[in-house]
């Protein structure tokens, strides 16, 4: 796996972005901050996708309030797919079941050491193939 990764998070998430950023280069990753602070959640997430989506980034992780405007805005993306997690075991099916490509976190939602946990089981976490497959070859039409 790719040690590049794209993240970008709003307005409500710049506490848990840095503590991501943090510990994800503590552990010897590259990671592009596409921002932003701003309320317009799809100006950060269509770099992020785009980035995934292109091949430039392996994965990437969006953060919002919810989660969902930004899952929302990456999914439009042919080759990417966003889960939207909020627990550890979410984490482990939309890898392993779903070969999510960009994890996404409710910032309003969820603890920081949660966050942290959920990042490095996304990472952790690898696509079992298989079945889940003809699943996801279904995803995009």
């Amino acid at each position: 796996m790719s040690k590049k990764v794209a993240i970008g998070g709003d307005h409500a998430s710049p506490e848990y972005k840095a503590a991501i950023i943090e510990h994800l280069e503590a552990k010897g990753f590259e990671v592009k901050n596409y921002g932003t602070n701003s309320l317009d959640y799809p100006d950060f997430a269509h770099p992020v996708a785009k980035g995934v989506n292109d091949g430039e980034f392996e994965r990437g992780i969006l953060i919002c309030g919810s989660g969902n405007g930004v899952a929302m805005t990456a999914n439009k993306y042919p080759n990417v797919r966003a889960g939207l997690c909020w627990t550890k075991e979410i984490v482990t099916l939309i890898r392993q079941h779903n070969d999510a490509n960009i994890l996404v976190l409710p910032a309003r939602f969820t603890a920081k050491q949660q966050v942290i946990e959920m990042v490095d089981e996304f990472f952790s976490m690898e696509f079992e193939g298989g079945r889940h497959q003809n699943r996801v070859n279904k995803i995009c039409i």
